[in-house]
Parts: structure tokens; sequence; C-alpha cells
């Protein structure tokens, strides 16, 4: 996609049956990605009685001028309260907020508008339009919503856009700290993608190449231009904000977040939890940035260990539970975590395939980025990249790295590893 030339991209791609035998298909009808994009709105709208406009005070405040003709003929419904999240209260906040006889909605924010209008939508069984005010996260046109829910992470049933309008002239020019978060959030697929690529080698999990490829082809079309998109070059941040919502288009074409999300982001979860932390002033980015790089330097240890032959499989497919007790148990969150990974993922573990798949899993480990490169080059493009940074003492690095695996069903390295030993 070029600037200003390819204005609509082509979704047409991505209907087709696959290789990987699955007939791939998205709901999301046409995306935009140029400057003005928002003037195409009045349009689609019109066969609509009471279309919404979704947002939050502080994008409203900083969208007045650029919005100013939608937010004077749309009614907008702004959800109240100056740091908003995506969870049960501000969920119910903004079911009372919106109008009940909505007939479609219109999000106009970062990734925490989008996972509140998606699933209310959802629940009201209406549509919804996406205009992203920041190139932040790859969720705007997930499937699903990412919420904290009663404390726990969880992951709901949601509905895609069916349109996207990601004007230039608006998240060309958000601050540099939420562009930084979505470079962050795109960088973390390195790690879901060789997470999906080890589940598959040692289950025989299901995964699509082609989608594999998509994801990481648009991370290293981004990786190429990470210094244009800190100077604001506007081609380089339509790239950015492509390859985002090419991230969502291939987790709806999946129906699941598999390609996407991998240890980097349970990571990130585990310490929205705050199960082992106190509560941080952090965007969803900075988390998985942070995580990312724990991920990077704890998979180069096992790299090097299958290398030298000191890498040995031992059984550890049950649950830590004195260990889940004692931090999940003192929030009163362990049924929950057990509940989370019930049944147990590590069932479908045979400990003599791993043994034997160990070279393969190294053989993808040397597709990663070293850790020091990718925390230079994320540090340069603004990036957070340490737990101290996010007001976190690095005396809590093993204690995240032994309690993220739990956060989420879902075969990763990192879960994985708790059957490995790694002899010095």
């Amino acid at each position: 996609m070029r600037a200003g030339i390819k204005m609509k991209v082509d979704l047409e791609r991505f209907f087709h049956k696959c290789a990987c035998g699955k007939e791939h298909s998205i709901s999301v009808k046409e995306i935009y990605i140029e400057p003005g994009a928002v003037k195409r709105i009045p349009e689609v709208i019109k066969g609509y009685k009471n279309p919404v406009i979704v947002t939050d005070s502080k994008i409203l405040a900083s969208t007045k001028e650029a919005l100013s003709s939608l937010y004077e003929t749309i009614e907008t419904s702004v959800i109240p309260g100056t740091e908003i999240h995506a969870d049960d209260y501000f969920t119910e906040i903004a079911q009372n907020v919106i109008r009940k006889d909505a007939d479609i909605l219109i999000a106009v924010g970062a990734g925490t508008i989008h996972d509140l209008t998606r699933y209310t939508a959802y629940k009201r069984n209406i549509q919804f339009i996406s205009v992203p005010t920041a190139a932040s996260v790859d969720g705007f046109v997930s499937v699903v919503a990412a919420m904290t829910w009663k404390g726990m992470k969880k992951t709901l049933p949601a509905v895609a856009p069916i349109y996207v309008f990601a004007d230039t002239d608006i998240f060309g020019n958000a601050p540099m700290r939420l562009t930084a978060s979505g470079i962050s959030d795109l960088m973390g697929k390195y790690t879901a993608l060789l997470d999906w690529r080890a589940g598959h080698i040692v289950t025989g999990e299901y995964i699509c190449e082609e989608i594999y490829d998509l994801e990481f082809e648009a991370v290293h079309q981004v990786e190429a231009v990470l210094s244009k998109i800190k100077d604001g070059e506007r081609e380089s941040m339509e790239k950015l904000m492509y390859a985002l919502l090419l991230s969502g288009l291939a987790m709806q074409m999946i129906g699941n977040s598999r390609s996407a999300s991998g240890a980097e982001h349970h990571i990130s979860h585990l310490l929205e939890m705050c199960i082992i932390n106190e509560p941080i002033d952090a965007l969803h980015g900075e988390k998985v940035s942070v995580g990312l790089i724990l991920v990077l330097e704890y998979y180069e240890k096992i790299k090097e260990a299958i290398k030298a032959d000191k890498c040995r499989v031992i059984d550890g497919r049950g649950f830590e539970t004195e260990l889940l007790k004692d931090t999940f148990g003192k929030k009163g969150k362990y049924q929950e975590v057990l509940d989370e990974n019930n049944p147990n993922i590590m069932e479908e573990l045979d400990l003599s395939k791993l043994r034997e798949k160990l070279p393969d899993i190294a053989r993808e480990l040397d597709k990663l980025p070293a850790s020091k490169e990718m925390r230079l080059k994320l540090s340069q493009a603004g990036c957070i990249t340490t737990l101290k940074e996010l007001g976190i003492s690095d005396e809590l690095k093993d204690l995240i790295l032994k309690l993220s695996p739990y956060v989420r069903r879902r075969l990763t390295l990192m879960r994985i590893a708790k059957n490995l030993k790694l002899e010095s």
C-alpha cells in the first residue's frame, strides 16, 4: 500500500480457500487509510436511523476540530472518567451511556474505546464503524474484546467493524507515546509467531502458513521504517497502521488471536491483573514491549541450552499449585486461574516428542531477533523496554516469567519450558 495512492485496502485477497484447508473470510467490508478518510463516514451511514459516536472526553477534546462536522451531526456518547479501562466496570457504564435504540456505533479512539464499543455492539446485535485515533494497537478489527473481567484478563466475544476509516490527519498527529505503543504491539508478533510455531511442532496444533507469513512480513516492513515513524513521516505512519490492521485481519481469518498474542502478551496481562505488582500507568503496547524483551532474553537461554546439549526434558505438566496459591490466591483469584487453565493444556504435550523436537525448536528460535538488538531498536523508536520504566522492580522478573504462562490457556514456549531444565 502506498500512501495517497491506494486509498482503499484491497480485502479480496483475504477471501479464499487456503492451503491450510480452511476457508478464510473477514467481516470488514472496507478499510481506508488516507488523509481525510473520515469524510467518507456520512455516506456509509445514510441508511441508519440512530448512529451514535462512542468516545471519551480526552479523545473528544483532541479531535474536536478534525471531527467537528461529525460531532455536530451525529449523537455522541462520551464515556466518563479520566482513565478509561476495558473492564466490567466501564462496560456497564458504556451500556448505560449509549442510547438503547442506537442501530450502529462509531468508535472514535484507540484500543480501549474500541473494545468497549465492539462488546456493546455484540451484546446489542448491531454493527460498528472504526475510527482509530492513533496507530497504538492491533485490535481495531478484532472479533474479540480484551477485557479485565472481575480481576482476570479475559477474551470476550465481540464483533469486528464493518468499516475502518483510518484518517492520517488524525492518527498521524497522535502523541508519540501512543504510536510507540503500536510499534511495540506489532514487534511483539515475533515471539507470538514463535509460540504458535512451537505449539505446532510439539503437538501438531493447527497453523496456517499463509497467515504466519502475512504477519511476519508486516512486522519486517514496519521494522525497516522505525526511524521514519519516529520522525512522523506520514507514509511510514500509514505503513504502521496498515500492519496493525493486517494483524487484526489475520486474527479474523483464523477466528482467534493465536497469530498475534503469545508469551509477551501473557506478561502484559499479568501486569494488568496486578497479581504481584501495584497498578501501573502504562499503555498496552508498553507492557507488551517489556514482555517481548523478557521473552526474547529467556528464549535465547533455551536456544543456547539446546544447541549446547544442556537442555533436559522433565515432567512439568502439572500445575505449580503452591506458587499459584501464594500469588493468585492472595488476590482471591486462585479458583479463577484454575478455571482459566481447565482442562490443562499441558496434557496435550508428549514429553518424548518434545525431546525429539528440541532441534526443530532451536531452528525456529534462530529466526528471532537478538534481545539486545530489539531493545535498541525499540528504544530508538521511543518505546519502553524495561520493567524499571514501568515502575516495577527487576527482582520480580523471575516470578513474572513463572506466573505469566498461567494467565491464558494457550501453549507457548514459555509454558512448554516448564518441562525443560537448562543446565549451566
